[in-house]
């Protein structure tokens, strides 16, 4: 049965679910397919507009789960606040460990930084530098191909207190794999396999979905496997290596949308990031806010 993928062609005006993954450089054959040509009857929509963690990972039965492929995004704001998100959802991203903002403090603001890796643009180990130097961690979501091409970097980033999260072996789009079990699963258990070899520790199961596409069924079999699925509330334009935004342009961009609780996704192979890193930290640490890591 042909999948449907939603189109959400107003909101696709924002660029906002474009900017999920930076072009994946992998050798992998397989090309996820970006198809938003259709549009699926919704039900009733969601009502918890900010999902957090539930306390523990039951098996659910996903054979009768929709798998109409979802591209995920935010509608951002300039008033400091959560964004809206897709509100048409017939199910709760609570109910499969999906998330989008972190735990929130009632005595502070807490920010979460986020890095995709598909592959290695000679960034990673100045942001690892600046990190060090401002004692902030961050959570980089890695591909199999990255840990075999970066096994110094992946253990610098284990060593240092980050975390490593799980970015696929061959970077689909996962409802294109939810026919197949097994095909599935080896999409997460060969990431983690390797870090294991590299490393001698278990991977900490965190997901980020590549290019942001979801569906139900692939929420609930990610759950499945242990793992929270970690999409974020602010993303911008900055995975286009050969279209980097100016330092100025994107700090405003980042630091008009900072809100409480905020998962950041950034991507290693900008420059950009890279140049405005420490000066970011240190202005979004001047207005009161503390960054934490999404396991805490």
């Amino acid at each position: 049965m042909q999948k449907k993928i939603i189109s959400f062609s107003i909101l696709l005006l924002l660029s906002i679910s474009l900017t999920s993954c930076s072009p994946f450089k992998n050798n992998s054959n397989e090309k996820p397919s970006l198809d938003n040509s259709t549009t699926k009857p919704l039900k009733e929509p969601i009502k918890d507009s900010n999902p957090q963690i539930k306390d523990n990972f039951s098996t659910i039965e996903t054979s009768n789960l929709d798998n109409t492929t979802i591209s995920w995004f935010f509608i951002p704001n300039d008033r400091h606040i959560t964004p809206n998100v897709n509100d048409k959802l017939n199910f709760n991203l609570k109910d499969y460990h999906a998330i989008y903002n972190g735990p929130t403090k009632t005595d502070s603001k807490t920010l979460y930084l986020t890095f995709d890796e598909g592959y290695e643009n000679g960034y990673t180990p100045k942001i690892l530098d600046t990190l060090k130097e401002k004692n902030v961690k961050a959570v980089f979501f890695v591909t199999s191909h990255y840990i075999k091409s970066n096994p110094d970097i992946i253990k610098r980033m284990a060593d240092e207190g980050h975390i490593v999260g799980n970015h696929t072996n061959t970077h689909p789009s996962m409802p294109d794999k939810t026919s197949n079990i097994s095909t599935f699963n080896d999409e997460l258990i060969d990431v983690e396999n390797k870090y294991k070899e590299l490393t001698n520790n278990d991977m900490l199961k965190f997901f980020r979905p590549p290019m942001g596409n979801y569906s139900e069924k692939s929420l609930a079999m990610t759950n499945n496997l242990g793992y929270t699925s970690v999409f974020w509330s602010f993303a911008y334009h900055d995975w286009d290596t050969d279209n980097q935004p100016t330092k100025e342009d994107a700090m405003k961009k980042i630091m008009d949308n900072l809100h409480d609780g905020s998962i950041l996704l950034l991507h290693a192979v900008s420059k950009t990031n890279t140049d405005i890193l420490g000066d970011f930290i240190d202005n979004a640490q001047s207005q009161g806010y503390e960054f934490q890591l999404i396991n805490q």
